[in-house]
């Protein structure tokens, strides 16, 4: 059995510190190919979003990928962000949060979830262990 990955269970647990909190989660996102933001807001091929449930709209944070409606400039728009494209989730106050290493995106978004529960990335070989970055 493939070992799942972390990565959307930490994305979870600071949304949720971040709302227990009363801070306002913000999500750091690499656009592309298979991300769904209005591409307006995009700078430098990120955008940075407010994942607060006041701001958003059926909000899911899966394994595979998050999914909300929220207004953007009035008008409401369906967001759709695979969790491999997340950079990383901090409270908008303080910034403390999670940051992530790059992943590259799978190859076929649309491939059965089989072939989607690959093995995560392996760790960095500088040092053994994959580093996450505290934001202050």
């Amino acid at each position: 059995m493939a070992e799942k990955s972390t990565k959307p269970y930490l994305i979870r647990a600071i949304h949720e510190w971040c709302s227990d909190s009363n801070f306002t989660p913000y999500l750091s996102v690499k656009v592309d190919a298979n991300t769904r933001v209005p591409m307006e807001f995009v700078k430098n091929g990120e955008i940075v979003l407010n994942i607060c449930y006041d701001a958003t709209h059926k909000l899911t944070i899966g394994n595979d990928l998050i999914q909300f409606a929220a207004r953007f400039g009035g008008a409401s728009r369906e967001c759709s962000i695979p969790i491999e494209a997340v950079l990383g989730i901090f409270a908008k106050e303080n910034g403390q949060g999670l940051f992530f290493p790059a992943e590259s995106a799978p190859a076929d978004a649309a491939a059965p979830a089989a072939q989607q529960d690959a093995p995560a990335p392996t760790p960095p070989t500088n040092g053994g262990k994959p580093k996450l970055q505290v934001v202050k």
